[in-house]
């Protein structure tokens, strides 16, 4: 097994980023391309679950809430459409003086170029996410 961890700094507070990461318009808008044409589900407990589908793209991703802790930490499963073989998310936000650090640590691939694929579309992704904390403000 084999992991990822991205760290960014976000000059953002934790609660805007926690809604970020939680709310299912919030992510629509921010967590895959326009293009993909994004929707949203959660349920925010543990337990609960959430759908992120791109039906545009002919993808989503699925799973379940393992931790839920507002507005520190958010612990979930990664399981795609269609494909077998489920993985662990876990997102930790951090208060800093300029705003909040974030570190996701997306974990249990079963080799490197899965790991590497994964990479790609976490840096894709939350390159998105400051933009959008920007467009959000208020």
């Amino acid at each position: 097994m084999t992991d990822l961890t991205i760290t960014r700094t976000l000059a953002f507070p934790v609660d805007r980023v926690w809604r970020a990461m939680t709310d299912p318009v919030a992510l629509a808008a921010w967590f895959w391309p326009q293009r993909f044409n994004p929707t949203a589900e959660v349920d925010l407990r543990v337990g609960g679950r959430y759908r992120i589908d791109g039906p545009a793209a002919g993808m989503a991703v699925s799973g379940e809430y393992v931790t839920v802790e507002p507005p520190h930490t958010l612990v979930f499963t990664w399981v795609w459409d269609g494909e077998p073989g489920e993985t662990l998310v876990t997102v930790e936000l951090t208060p800093t003086a300029g705003g909040t650090d974030l570190t996701l640590r997306h974990a249990r691939f079963p080799d490197d170029q899965q790991r590497d694929q994964h990479a790609q579309g976490w840096y894709d992704c939350l390159d998105r996410l400051p933009e959008w904390l920007t467009r959000s403000a208020g």
